[in-house]
C-alpha cells in the first residue's frame, strides 16, 4: 500500500549500528527511504552500513552525540549529502545501573547528555532539512525512541535512564506543539524489552520471567520496531503528533 511507501525520502537515525536503532532502519530502507545512520564508532557504523546495504540506500555518518558540537557537526555532514531531510529517528541512548548509594553524578550526566539533551540539540540542528523536506499534505518527521521505563517504574536501579525517557517523552509534547506549525511532526515510541546490547544483560538474567510478564508473553521482535517506524514516518502516520507509543507487549500500560 502505497500508504506506507517511504520512496524518495531521506532519513537519519543515530544509534543505527546496532539493536533498536538498526531495527529501525532496516524498516525504513525496505520501505524505500535512504538512510543515513550514525553511531559513535566508525567501525561500527561501516559494519552496519555493510549489513544493511542489500535493503536499500544506506549511508553511515559517525558521530559522538553526547555534545552539541557533535550534533551540529552531524547535521553539517548531513547538509553536505542533501537538501531535505523527511525523517528524523532520534535513538542513540545510553543507560547506567547502581544502587542508590553508589550512583555517580558521572552517571547522570553521561546518559542524559544523550538521552534527552542530545535530541533537542540534534532536531534543532537538522530544522532547516526537515522544513525544506514538509509538505502539507505529508510533514517532515521527528521520531524520538523513549523507553517503557519512562512510562512505569522499573525494578531496576537506572535512575538516570528512566528521569531521561520520561523527559524525552515529555520533550516530545512540547516539540510537537512547536514544531506542527511548520510542517513536522514529533512523536516517540517507547520500546519494552527488545534484543539488543543495551539489554544483553537483563534479557540473560531475566528474559524468561519478562516475557511470561507481557500480556502477549514475548519480548520484541525486528518487525515489531520496524514497523512502528514506518508508520510514524509514512502517510498513514501524517496527522500523529504528540504520542508516546509504547511498543512492549502491552507491559509499560497494563503490568
Amino acid at each position: 500500500m502505497d500508504l506506507f511507501d517511504l520512496s524518495g525520502k531521506t532519513a537519519l537515525v543515530t544509534g543505527g549500528t546496532r539493536g533498536i536503532g538498526m531495527m529501525m532502519a532496516r524498516g525504513l530502507l525496505q520501505a524505500g527511504a535512504r538512510v543515513y545512520i550514525s553511531s559513535r564508532k566508525a567501525d561500527a557504523c561501516e559494519a552496519a552500513a555493510k549489513d544493511l546495504q542489500e535493503y536499500g540506500a544506506v549511508e553511515a555518518i559517525p558521530a559522538d552525540l553526547s555534545t552539541e558540537d557533535e550534533c551540529l557537526r552531524l547535521a553539517a555532514e548531513l547538509r553536505s549529502r542533501t537538501s531535505e531531510l523527511h525523517i528524523l529517528i532520534n535513538n542513540a541512548g545510553a543507560t547506567w545501573g547502581a544502587p542508590i548509594e553508589e550512583f555517580p553524578a558521572s552517571a547522570w550526566d553521561k546518559v542524559v547528555d544523550l538521552n534527552l539533551k542530545s535530541p533537542f540539540f540534534l532536531t534543532r540542528a537538522c530544522l532547516d532539512l526537515l522544513e525544506a523536506a514538509a509538505t502539507d499534505e505529508d510533514p517532515a518527521r521527528v521520531v524520538n525512541v523513549g523507553s517503557i521505563d519512562g512510562l512505569h517504574v522499573s525494578g531496576l536501579p537506572t535512575y538516570s535512564y528512566a528521569a531521561s525517557k520520561a523527559g524525552l517523552h515529555h520533550l516530545t509534547r512540547v516539540l510537537a506543539r512547536e514544531l506542527g506549525p511548520r510542517g513536522i511532526t514529533v512523536n516517540a515510541v517507547a520500546p519494552g524489552p527488545f534484543e539488543s546490547k543495551m539489554m544483553a544483560a537483563t534479557l540473560d538474567a531475566f528474559g524468561e520471567a519478562i516475557a511470561a510478564s507481557a500480556p502477549l508473553r514475548r519480548i520484541g521482535r525486528p518487525d515489531d520496531m520496524a514497523g512502528v517506524a514506518v508508520y510514524l514516518s509514512s502517510r498513514a502516520g501524517a496527522y500523529v503528533t504528540g504520542a508516546v507509543i509504547p511498543v512492549d507487549g502491552g507491559i509499560g500500560t497494563t503490568v
